[in-house]
């Protein structure tokens, strides 16, 4: 699209404001000569009524630089040439979607969960997140969930028709929505809906791995990203115990990590503040993790999964694109089976005594904590960290560097790329969480499921930056 210039009049102040549009930019310049140019993927609405002759334009735009970002509206009567206004605003829409390989009027399923973090879900969803999807012409069905295990139950039953299922909450309520379709009647089908987080919960871990650490709390962001978002596959996992099978889709912690998150379930007013609270009260009595730790390992090399992980970084910030989901048919829309519950060649002992084990996908599990540094979202594999006992300095250090996930470097962290692994507790006492959500401590068996379920990205990666090597 070349460049085209239409002036309006806002209707609030009367004042002339030029609008100059391009295949990649809005720009925005106001009568006191001040430009702003916005990214064409922020722009959500460009629509003409000929009637009124007025213009609607709306675009998410941050005024700070390091300030929450908001949605802008401007509203005009078109000054000049009338017929090209319509067109106009025809061909802004289209750079705004089509040319970036996104649809319009997305049809949507949103699951907010009133009780989720500090309690602001329904209203930060009603005054900040519905006007940008409304805005985008998008078609909501909203449903509010009343009780644990609702998102489940809706999942399950969730008609296919969905462009995307939206979460108003935390970590758990996906955590509930991705069960809910394992048990779907075309489980297969429902995955391939594609899920996108408002994070409004006490833990966030998907949304900072989706948004970033600087913008994944930043629920304008979030709601842009539901509206314009490419479908990225990931990898989950079967976490078996009991010969019962749950979709685990970022972690499985034990030891100090689990209690420092199901330890403080009933902190959630604090946010994800609470972890380091959990932390630093873990320290204390500095309990090892009784456990007998079993991986079939597909990597254990550091430099070589940094390499990797690097490398992956570098050509998916070169090449994203929207990925091109395989045609599901009813050949292949049953939920995968096991592949290595029985098998037991090539597994490993962890031999040495842990202070906390924690496996997972996606690098951040919170804002404070980049556990996986080197995890990709469609490798095949689960991320392990393997913490071996240590001292409290050393492991109040990792949480100075937690953002950062230097620890990934220690050489009292063992960090493994797994196909699947094992673990049996050695005494009755421990603590045991999956996504943030308390299970029994009794053994249990992990297995990874490629690139089984669907994200709503902004990138088409996990936009996390992989901490540097420390120089010796």
């Amino acid at each position: 699209m070349g460049p085209s210039t239409l002036t309006i009049n806002l209707v609030a102040s009367g004042k002339p404001v030029t609008l100059t549009s391009s295949a990649t930019s809005l720009s925005v310049k106001s009568d006191k000569n001040k430009v702003n140019n916005i990214p064409i993927r922020q722009v959500v609405q460009a629509h003409y009524q000929q009637d009124s002759q007025i213009l609607q334009v709306s675009y998410v735009w941050r005024k700070k630089a390091k300030g929450p970002s908001s949605l802008v509206r401007l509203e005009g009567k078109v000054q000049g040439e009338l017929t090209t206004a319509s067109e106009w605003a025809e061909s802004v829409t289209k750079a705004a979607y089509e040319d970036l390989g996104v649809k319009r009027h997305r049809r949507i399923k949103v699951l907010v969960n009133p009780f989720g973090g500090v309690g602001k879900g329904v209203a930060i969803f009603t005054t900040t997140v519905e006007p940008i999807l409304r805005a985008a012409g998008c078609t909501l069905d909203v449903q509010h969930t009343n009780r644990g295990g609702h998102a489940y139950d809706i999942a399950k039953e969730l008609p296919l028709s969905y462009d995307a299922i939206v979460s108003v909450s935390g970590d758990g309520l996906i955590h509930e929505i991705m069960n809910g379709f394992a048990h779907h009647e075309h489980p297969m089908k429902a995955f391939a809906i594609p899920i996108a987080p408002i994070p409004t919960g006490s833990g966030n871990g998907l949304a900072l791995n989706l948004l970033g650490l600087a913008d994944g709390f930043d629920v304008v962001l979030a709601a842009l990203n539901v509206v314009k978002g490419f479908p990225m596959k990931i990898d989950v996992f079967s976490f078996v115990q009991n010969d019962t099978r749950t979709i685990s889709f970022m972690s499985q912690a034990m030891g100090l990590m689990a209690d420092l998150d199901i330890g403080t379930d009933n902190l959630r007013w604090m946010g994800d503040t609470r972890f380091v609270y959990g932390l630093l009260k873990g320290l204390i009595p500095f309990k090892p993790c009784p456990v007998e730790f079993s991986y079939k390992a597909a990597a254990k090399d550091k430099d070589t999964m940094a390499q990797e992980a690097l490398e992956r970084h570098k050509n998916d910030r070169i090449g994203a694109t929207a990925p091109v989901s395989a045609e599901i048919t009813e050949d292949n829309d049953a939920f995968p089976s096991l592949q290595l519950d029985h098998d037991f060649d090539e597994w490993t002992t962890f031999k040495e005594p842990l202070l906390y084990l924690y496996a997972g996908k996606g690098p951040y599990v919170a804002r404070d904590f980049m556990a996986f540094p080197a995890s990709l979202p469609d490798d095949g594999l689960i991320d392990i960290v393997a913490q071996v006992t240590s001292t409290r300095a050393d492991i109040l250090g990792d949480l100075t560097h937690g953002p950062q996930g230097v620890h990934f470097w220690k050489k009292s962290c063992s960090y493994i790329k797994a196909h699947a692994y094992r673990v049996k507790p050695l005494s009755p006492k421990g603590a045991l969480a999956i996504d943030g959500e308390p299970f029994p401590f009794e053994p249990f068996y992990v297995e990874v499921h490629p690139k089984l379920a669907t994200l709503l990205s902004p990138h088409g990666y996990y936009a996390a930056e992989f901490p540097q090597k420390p120089k010796v």
